[in-house]
This record gives structure tokens, sequence and C-alpha cells, in this order.
């Protein structure tokens, strides 16, 4: 019988390295010359940051940072495995991985077979994890047997475009040896105690980057680099829509399918506002607050240029999420904020009650 799981995570690539290398992006960022120098003392920053960064580089902080973390992630996973799914979709950013100068879609459905996931050398610097150790302690022999469901994802494809939801799709992938690091990530965070994960997954990728996914590679650059930014992605309220319709025709299927939302959400380097050494956390509050409060308007008013300037692009995956869920009528069972000034990102965890 049809149900339907929300869920919500964050795949945050800098779990993957031990506790003194979490702040490097922060550590990064301190060498733009183009950032003020009053901007990068330390003295001038706000107090919690302060105490985050300490006087080793947040390297206990993030030991704090981790355990958040990691109880956050074994709340979903006790709540996917309680529901059993059939089918795990996860919504997920491409940030110049699988998709290139050649082929940017708004909106794509991985109907992938099984396939071989090296999270140690399929993603290397998309996961920025080039040349670093893993906090596991794994080499690049370690792989899943990542389970597909193509029956499912090309229904789901066939139902979305005979519902004006005009969704790329594919078979196989392009530039990419597995899947992009935030599905990567989702699944190496979901199995973080590694005691298997074997649930089919299909990913389904959003632009999230827009202007930034070519021009930028998705990723980091300094303030002051020269750019010619790419058409934008998605508006919010657009992803609402196409979450709304995913969870309609999913509701209206046989199957048990998890929906998973995979990002942070501010991030510092995309946050021109906060010079972007920290998050827009006043930003991130408001949306976590209409978040809890199911005030699904506030998110739907929210404009793409208030995503972009809070650095909140990856966010348009939760925007998906929300949508599914409204649509669906879905009670939040639980969510949880977890906030950082020097760890690049905002975290939320969320679970929905099933229907």
């Amino acid at each position: 019988m049809a149900a339907v799981l929300g869920l919500g995570l964050s795949h945050y690539p800098p779990l993957c390295l031990p506790d003194e290398e979490m702040s490097g992006i922060l550590r990064w960022t301190l060498e733009d010359t183009s950032i003020p120098a009053e901007e990068k003392d330390v003295a001038n920053w706000p107090e919690p940051m302060q105490a985050e960064w300490s006087d080793d580089f947040g390297a206990r902080a993030a030991t704090g940072h981790r355990a958040s973390l990691v109880a956050g992630f074994d709340r979903v996973r006790a709540a996917l495995d309680a529901f059993a799914p059939d089918v795990v979709l996860v919504w997920g950013d491409d940030q110049y991985e699988n998709f290139k100068e050649d082929l940017i879609p708004p909106f794509a459905v991985l109907a992938y077979d099984d396939l071989d996931l090296r999270p140690w050398s399929h993603a290397q610097a998309s996961s920025m994890m080039k040349g670093q150790q893993n906090v596991w302690g794994e080499d690049e022999s370690k792989h899943y047997r990542l389970r597909g469901r193509s029956d499912i994802a090309r229904h789901l494809v066939g139902e979305l475009i005979a519902r004006d939801v005009d969704v790329a799709y594919a078979y196989k992938p392009l530039h990419h040896a597995s899947v992009a690091h935030a599905f990567t990530n989702t699944v190496l965070y979901l199995d973080y105690h590694r005691t298997g994960y074997d649930y089919p997954t299909i990913c389904f990728p959003i632009n999230c980057y827009g202007r930034r996914v070519v021009s930028c590679e998705g990723f980091v650059t300094r303030m002051d680099d020269p750019l010619e930014f790419d058409p934008p992605s998605p508006s919010p309220k657009r992803v609402m829509e196409v979450g709304a319709a995913t969870a309609r025709v999913l509701k209206e299927s046989p199957w048990r399918v998890a929906l998973v939302a995979s990002s942070s959400w501010s991030h510092a380097f995309l946050c021109d506002a906060t010079w972007r050494l920290r998050p827009h956390t006043e930003a991130d509050r408001r949306l976590y607050a209409a978040f809890r409060d199911g005030d699904y308007d506030a998110w739907r008013d929210t404009s793409l240029a208030a995503v972009e300037d809070a650095g909140q692009q990856e966010m348009l995956n939760w925007f998906a999420l929300t949508g599914a869920m409204e649509e669906l009528g879905a009670a939040l069972d639980w969510s949880n904020f977890v906030e950082t000034h020097i760890f690049n990102s905002n975290k939320v965890f969320a679970v929905y009650a099933p229907g």
C-alpha cells in the first residue's frame, strides 16, 4: 500500500574529515585578500563565533558539532528503518559533477539501475576529499552497491510529464562515475556507523547553484573573482510545485517511498552579506520558524533573490520537501536546528509522520 515519509538532512562534506580539519573552508576564506582585514580579525567576530574558533581553529568545537550531526542522522535513520521503504528518493544538488557545460537541467530524475558507489575515488574533488584522510579511515576499496529502482523512476517521470512537469531523466551517468556528492554523502551519513545501507535509491538533482553552477563550478571562489554568471536556478515556488507533484504521483502509486531533502542551509562561502565568513543565521532562523510552524506560504513567497543573497541556494532541495509535505498534509514529527558560525553552514534535520 502506498505511503510517503518525509525526511530532511545535510550532506555537509567536512563531516567526512577529522575534527581538526572541519573548519577548512573558513581557513581558506581567511586567506582571501579581497575581504577587508577588519572583517577577518577574530576580535571583531561575534562572541559565539570567537568561542567556536577558540585557540585551536575550531577543533574542539568540531567534536561537539559532529556529535550533534551524528545524533541527527541517527534519528533520521531510525525513522527510515522503521518505515521500511520500497525506495528512497533524494533531492540533492549537482555541483558541476554529473552535469556540466553540455547540459544543465533544472530538474532531473536519475533512473539508474544498480551501480557501484565508491566514495573515496568517484567524487574526490567535489566532496573536498582529494588528498584527505576520511574520519572512518577507509580507502578507495570502500564501496556500496547502490541499488536502483528504474521502474519506479520511469513511472515517476512519465506521470510528472503527463502533469505538465517537464522533468529531464537519465539512464546512466554523464560526467560522473556514480552519483554527485549530495547523494553519496547522504548514503555515507545515513550509514555513519557502517551497519549497511541497502535501500533502493533514486537521485533527483535540482539545479540549486543556478548562476554559479558553471561559472563557479558549483563551489568556492574569491570575492573579487571576475565571473560571467549563468542563467538562474528554478524559483523556490516552482521547486515547491515540483515537490508537490512528485508527492501526488507517489502517493497514488503502490509503493512506500521516503522523500529526502539533502543539504545544509545557508552556506558561508555563498553569502557576501557576511563576507563569506559565516552562514546567514538570521535568514535561516526565519525560514526554520516558518518550517516548524508549517507556514508554507512564507516558504512559497521567498524569492530566488532572497535565497541567493542569504547563500541558501542548496535549500532549494528543502523547498521540494516542503512542497511535498504541504501537498500530503504531513505533520512534522521532529526537527532540530544545529547552529554554527565557523563550520560553513547551519544544518537542519527533520522527520515527518508517514502517511
